[in-house]
């Protein structure tokens, strides 16, 4: 039988290509590349060097592309880290609303029995919105969680209805044993005649409706852990600089025994959680109201940001450093 020799050209170039890709990945890759779980109803990226035992873990409260860059910085510094995705993907709800918190408690307790990982020993970490998240898993989980480290915090649990992509139905964002998180019940943000919102009015203006005693407050007392909180001062998405305030008034006013360290800084806005090894000049967002889309603005300046995301770089493992030699 005679064999296409062009065929055999062909597959010959085909495997020297693969064969050269993967060793030029191997060179260039010099981090930690994800195990991708996908069981028991919950997905991560399990972020580890290979035969490392009772090691501290961050869990990384909505994964994606953030939580997997922590991940990575985390395991490189022989620690466990962990991007815990909750919705957009499949398999997942589509929308940040009635979110079910067994779907984290499944999941710190899968990640409580690996070997790699100390029990004892595992922080939850997020930020804006999922920082409010972070918080709350830990006041509901307090002896599955052993820390927080929240950028741009939030103070209180938000309704389903302060993101205009969500249901027009008020719900909570968060449930356990099926009852509600109980919430702060917010309208929908409205549009203007202009092109810009000001993201900054629209929650400053729902934590204006309640006082210290409301019921939407996160019980930030019940976490057996120290907790971080990073905010910009010149935030205009949210006030976290303010409800930073709050945390820390509720902490104090219950005698709160762990330690807790409150960062704010000065021309930083909302966006300091990011890759602190990249100036991003993105100072705009868009949202789209009803059909029509809006500028909002993130707040602080580039060259703020950068300061910050640096700073609280070497504060997050500082803060880890400390959990570790505890």
């Amino acid at each position: 039988m005679r064999i296409n020799r062009k065929l055999i050209i062909s597959i010959g170039v085909i495997a020297i290509i693969i064969i050269s890709y993967l060793v030029i990945d191997s060179i260039l890759f010099n981090g930690i590349k994800p195990k991708p779980i996908n069981e028991n109803g919950f997905q991560v990226n399990f972020f580890a060097k290979e035969n490392i035992e009772n090691k501290t873990a961050v869990v990384l409260i909505g994964g994606g592309q953030w939580g997997d860059y922590w991940s990575q910085e985390i395991a490189n510094k022989e620690m466990v880290g962990i991007s815990l995705p909750y919705i957009g993907k499949e398999g997942l709800p589509n929308l940040p609303e009635e979110i079910d918190l067994e779907y984290f408690e499944s999941a710190l307790n899968w990640i409580r029995k690996q070997k790699s990982v100390d029990p004892k020993k595992i922080i939850v970490m997020g930020a804006s919105r999922n920082a409010e998240l972070a918080l709350i898993i830990a006041s509901i989980f307090p002896d599955m969680v052993s820390g927080v480290i929240a950028y741009t915090p939030s103070s209180v649990s938000w309704s389903n209805t302060v993101l205009p992509y969500n249901s027009n139905e008020l719900k909570a964002s968060w449930k356990y044993n099926g009852i509600d998180i109980p919430y702060l019940p917010m309208t929908k943000i409205s549009g203007n005649d202009t092109e810009k919102i000001r993201m900054l009015d629209y929650w400053e203006n729902g934590l204006s409706k309640i006082d210290s005693t409301h019921k939407s407050h996160i019980k930030v007392e019940l976490i057996k852990g120290p907790i971080l909180l990073f905010s910009g001062v010149d935030d205009k998405v949210w006030p976290s600089a303010k409800m930073a305030d709050m945390i820390e008034n509720r902490l104090t006013n219950n005698n709160f025994k762990y330690n807790f360290k409150s960062i704010k800084y000065q021309n930083a806005g909302h966006s300091i959680s990011t890759n602190p090894k990249q100036l991003s000049d993105l100072r705009i967002g868009k949202i789209n109201i009803n059909g029509k889309n809006y500028e909002y603005e993130f707040g602080g300046t580039a060259e703020g940001d950068l300061n910050a995301k640096k700073n609280a770089y070497l504060q997050v493992f500082e803060f880890l450093l400390n959990i570790k030699n505890d």
